[in-house]
């Protein structure tokens, strides 16, 4: 291991044991957001350019290091924010975040994998070049595997830099529609009988439903390819 990817894997390390030393992971779930909402909100309304650019560097942050809270984060967006604004920030801190994620894996272990397993890793590589772009795509749109993890994995293979930032992007927009929406229903919830509100039933019908149209999306998508093929 090279002088630059011990430094970045101390570095890593030292922010993530920071944000649990520090009890920081309690702000990011959804109870912690919820409590400080009216204190955000206050923040929001003072200083909404830095409110927007504190949020995106904060998600950004979360994803880049694998740390829990993003889907609480992609709500709160969505109360802060608005869909359109929310959404924005939401989708382009996420695939930043997802981006450095995948260039540490791929500066810190690939090497390594390459070194011990490294028929395995050719294979990888080579589904990889061959429905790369595809199979990507069909991850992000159907939760299969967690978020970070298909950062992580991706960043083994040769996959192209800019070809998982667009299709991460891509892929993932839908979900995060589904979720600043539901944020923004949730903004409105003015006591317990708002829970049945047409809107925010609707908001999660569709964060539980998508899954299932993703499945069939694929399947067709991948019909679709084997018969041009």
């Amino acid at each position: 291991m090279t002088r630059r990817s011990i430094t970045l894997l101390m570095g890593l390390a030292l922010l993530i044991g920071a944000f649990f030393a520090f009890d920081l992971h309690h702000l990011l779930t959804f109870e912690g957001l919820a409590a400080r909402r009216a204190a955000l909100l206050t923040l929001k309304a003072a200083h909404p350019i830095a409110a927007a650019l504190i949020f995106f560097m904060v998600y950004t942050l979360t994803t880049g290091l694998s740390l829990p809270g993003a889907s609480a984060l992609a709500l709160l967006a969505g109360a802060l924010f608005g869909l359109p604004l929310g959404v924005a920030l939401v989708s382009f801190a996420s695939t930043l975040g997802a981006t450095l994620a995948f260039l540490s894996a791929r500066w810190l272990l690939r090497d390594a994998v390459a070194r011990r397993w490294p028929e395995r890793l050719a294979l990888i590589d080579e589904g990889v070049a061959r429905e790369g772009a595809l199979y990507l795509f069909g991850l992000r749109l159907t939760p299969v595997f967690p978020f970070f993890i298909i950062n992580l994995a991706l960043g083994l293979t040769r996959m192209r830099v800019w070809t998982f930032a667009w299709v991460s992007q891509l892929g993932m927009l839908l979900g995060t529609i589904l979720f600043v929406n539901a944020g923004t229903a949730l903004a409105q919830l003015k006591g317990p009988s708002g829970i049945l509100s047409p809107r925010l039933l609707l908001a999660f019908t569709l964060l539980g439903i998508t899954p299932l149209l993703t499945k069939r999306l694929m399947s067709w998508l991948r019909a679709r390819q084997v018969e041009a093929a």
